[in-house]
This record gives structure tokens, C-alpha cells and sequence, in this order.
């Protein structure tokens, strides 16, 4: 594979474009983003990279930057993966996204049903669309994979994701705040028995204990998880009757206090005869996730009082008629390590690297299924390989088996 573009060129974009420029069978990146400053950066740093300022709202702008590609790696929030998508099929190429939900014109289920619609059309054109890849949804859904092809039935699935960073300078969250907000005031979905249901938001709070590091507040959180492991129960997870996906730390505190003080919602209210948007304030206040190098090295600098964090699937089943639980727990740098190792934060080390390893599958042809699936659909060799890749980044997983010497 010799050309790609990257679309949209955020945290995880860059990430994944900065290590395409290290792969040998890439002559040309091609870096799309609205923002100029963005894609100048990218033309500025990597050898391979050129720059084009693309409106995502727009097809055939992006079809026109597409010309000649053969992998379109989507970077963009949920929003424009229908026109992303429109545009790999119009020009042949490959299609990798980072998530599917949620969107602003459905829910959120029906947003990944909707981008599964297009299975059949990239199947046809002999392409594939690999949906969903980061480190969660991504990296998560390849280890629940592969601790319940060890089971011989699955009961329940779940992904706990806890992320402790405390610094001297305010940052709330590590990615996108608005997104963070949007995420935490959304109705948490969980896969229950062949239904998905809906919670309140912060549902389900509850102390969980993790190796290592003990007892951590966690609640119910809205992610793609339990969605596509859900529709895919069946065909590829043993009928697993249970997904769900819970996630803590300082900022669902932070979340949490506002979304009972009616500062997340997104109904006007009057103040003073002025018509204001509460989250629109509160996105606008917040401060942004640091994102070049002198951001955060700022903030190293000015200090850190402590950094922590989890991240862990279980899987529970059975294997020779015996209750079998699987724990797998995800080490990667932390906030300092990462920015050592790579000049970026831990979100987008542990998210991008993550997503690039899906890419270099892709354009090395790691990966040749064709149609439209997210990565719990790979196959035990495509598995293999990516771990294997992962621990060269150093991330690695520890595995813990947990079973009674009894049948029952």
C-alpha cells in the first residue's frame, strides 16, 4: 500500500500519521483536516506528508483529496463516518474509523446498526472497513475476543476504564472536554439478555477493586462496547448475555456535579433576558486537552501531584463445566512516560498507538476480510499479530484466570 490519507488530524489522527511516516511501503500521507494549522504541522514534521484543508460536510471535497488512496483513516468524530465511508467506496480504498456513536441524528444504536448497513457495499467492492479501532473500542474489544475464545460459554462481558491524572494545572480530561461532557450526560447502554438498555447517566456507581491499585469509583458509561458486542453475540462472542462498559476517575466527579447543577444540557435557559446553552458554557470554559508538545510540557512543568489509572476486561463463562473468570489488564505509559517516549499525552499514546496498529495491519495486508466490522470480528492469527506488535510499543496485557478446582 503506497498512499493513504489521514482524515482529520487531531490527537489520534497525528498519532497515526507520524507512524505511517516510519513504514516503508508508504510514499505518500495524505493529511486532511478543516483545520489549516493542523495539517501544516503534519506537512512540517513528516517526510511523506502532504497537507490539503478538507471540509468533512462536504463528499466530494473529500473524495477529491482521496483520489489514488488506498486506506482513508478516519480521525473525525462519529458525525462524518457515513461521509467518509460514502467517499472510500466511491474511490476503492480501505476505511478505518476510531468509534461509531454517538451522532446527532439517531441514536446510538442505531448509528452502529446504520454503519454495519454498509457491509454488503464494501464486501461487493472487495474493500474492507475496520470500524471502531483505538484502545477503547479497539484494543478492548481484540482482548474480549480472545479471553472468551478460551471459555466455552460466555456470560458476560465487561470493560472498566479508570484514568487518574492530577496536575497542578486544571485539565479536567485528556481528550476532548466537550466530548467527555457529551459522553458522561449521555444515557449509559447496556447489553442485557438480546436487549440494549438504557440507563440514567452516572447509573450503577459503585467501588471497584483493581489490582494494584485498589478500590476506585466507577458507574455505567455510554460506549460502543456493548453495542457491536451485542449484535455480534452470536456469530463471534459464544451468546454472551451481558456487556457493559464503566468508567471513572477526577472528571466524572467534575461531570457528575454538573450534570445535577443542569450545566450539561443542551435545552436553552434564560438568564437575565439572555438565552445561553449550559454546556455550551461549560465547553467553552473548560480547558482543552494539551495537544502539541510545548502544551504539554507546560504542564509537566508547572507540575504534577500524582497520575494512576486502570484499564481492564472481564470475561466470565464457563470452561470444563466450571465458572471461569478472565482478567486482562492493559499496562502503557502514563502521562510522563508517554511524553518521553513520544512527545504526546498517555490518551493519545495508548488511543493512537493502539489505531495505528489496526492501520499497519491494514496496509501490510494483515487483515483480509472484507466488509464492514469492528476488531472482535479478527481472526486468532490477526489477534496474535497484534499483540505481538503492541508489546513492541510497550503495551502489553497480564492475564489472570480465576477458576474453582470443583465442577459445578
Amino acid at each position: 500500500m503506497r498512499k493513504v490519507m489521514v482524515m482529520g488530524v487531531g490527537a489520534q489522527g497525528s498519532t497515526i500519521a507520524k507512524r505511517l511516516n516510519e513504514e516503508p511501503g508508504i510514499e505518500e500521507i495524505i493529511c486532511a483536516d478543516y483545520d489549516l494549522k493542523a495539517v501544516q504541522e503534519m506537512e512540517k514534521t513528516l517526510s511523506k506528508a502532504r497537507g490539503v484543508k478538507v471540509n468533512a460536510r462536504n463528499l466530494n471535497e473529500i473524495i477529491k483529496a482521496a483520489q489514488g488512496v488506498e486506506l482513508i483513516v478516519n480521525g473525525l468524530v462519529p458525525d462524518f463516518n457515513v461521509n467518509v465511508m460514502e467517499a472510500a467506496l466511491k474511490v476503492g480504498a480501505d476505511y478505518q474509523d476510531m468509534a461509531s456513536g454517538p451522532v446527532s441524528d439517531m441514536g446510538f444504536v442505531e448509528a452502529v446498526k446504520r454503519v454495519f448497513g454498509y457491509d454488503e457495499r464494501f464486501r461487493k467492492q472487495g474493500i474492507t472497513a475496520l470500524i471502531n479501532t483505538g484502545s477503547a473500542p479497539g484494543l478492548a474489544n481484540v482482548i474480549a475476543r480472545q479471553s472468551v475464545d478460551q471459555l466455552d460459554s460466555c456470560d458476560s462481558i465487561e470493560i472498566f476504564v479508570y484514568d487518574g491524572i492530577w496536575s497542578k494545572k486544571f485539565i479536567p480530561f485528556w481528550w476532548s472536554p466537550e466530548t467527555a461532557f457529551g459522553d458522561m450526560a449521555a444515557r449509559p447502554i447496556i447489553y442485557d439478555h438480546g436487549e440494549f438498555k438504557r440507563y440514567s447517566p452516572f447509573h450503577d456507581s459503585r467501588d471497584e477493586d483493581f489490582l494494584g491499585l485498589g478500590k476506585r469509583r466507577m458507574v455505567d458509561h455510554e460506549h460502543e462496547e456493548p453495542v457491536t458486542m451485542g449484535l455480534l453475540s452470536e456469530k463471534v462472542l459464544k451468546g454472551v448475555k451481558y456487556v457493559n462498559f464503566r468508567y471513572g476517575g477526577p472528571g466524572l466527579d467534575i461531570a457528575e456535579y454538573f450534570y445535577k447543577m443542569g450545566l450539561l444540557s443542551d435545552e436553552e435557559i434564560d438568564v437575565g433576558g439572555i438565552k445561553i446553552v449550559p454546556m455550551d458554557i461549560i465547553s467553552k470554559l473548560t480547558p482543552p486537552a494539551p495537544k502539541y508538545p510545548d502544551e504539554i510540557q507546560a504542564v509537566l512543568d508547572e507540575g504534577m501531584y500524582s497520575e494512576e489509572g486502570a484499564f481492564l476486561i472481564r470475561v466470565e463463562g464457563v470452561k470444563d463445566d466450571r465458572k471461569t473468570r478472565i482478567d486482562s489488564y492493559v499496562n502503557a505509559p502514563g502521562l510522563t512516560e508517554a511524553f518521553k517516549k513520544a512527545g504526546i499525552t498517555h490518551e493519545s499514546y495508548l488511543t493512537g498507538q493502539a489505531a495505528f496498529l489496526f492501520t499497519r495491519m491494514l496496509v501490510n495486508g494483515k487483515i483480509t476480510t472484507r466488509g464492514v466490522f469492528p476488531p472482535e470480528v479478527l481472526a486468532a492469527d490477526e489477534r496474535e499479530y497484534y499483540f505481538k506488535e503492541a508489546a513492541k510499543l510497550d503495551i502489553t496485557i497480564d492475564q489472570y484466570i480465576h477458576t474453582r478446582l470443583h465442577a459445578e
